[in-house]
């Protein structure tokens, strides 16, 4: 699925209801929220912590899923287009940073 088809997708899903897109203040705030249920199944997952028997099931895939359906809507919010965005920060990182790691050798 391309970018454009993800924004509208989203955009259809979100203008179906009166209240449409949330301010962008609230949408930060959902990215903070949603950055914090990835963060915490990380460190179920990964880190020391690990999950009480009491607590629902998740998955890393489903947290990114919900992280990047509040990027996707906060992008249309602003009227962002996503493919465009994505592009000249992959422009920026392939020029600046082309030098800035060890690459992989051969074999």
């Amino acid at each position: 699925m391309e970018l454009k088809e993800v924004q509208d997708r989203v955009d259809q899903w979100i203008g179906q209801f009166s209240e449409g897109y949330f301010s962008p203040q609230g949408m930060i705030l959902r990215l903070v929220e949603e950055l914090g249920e990835l963060s915490r199944e990380v460190s179920h997952q990964f880190g020391e912590k690990k999950k009480k028997a009491s607590e629902p099931e998740s998955s890393l895939a489903m947290e990114l899923g919900d992280l990047f359906f509040v990027l996707v809507s906060m992008a249309n919010a602003l009227e962002i287009d996503l493919e465009s965005a994505f592009l000249a920060v992959m422009q920026k990182f392939e020029t600046r940073d082309k030098d800035r790691w060890t690459p992989k050798t051969p074999g």
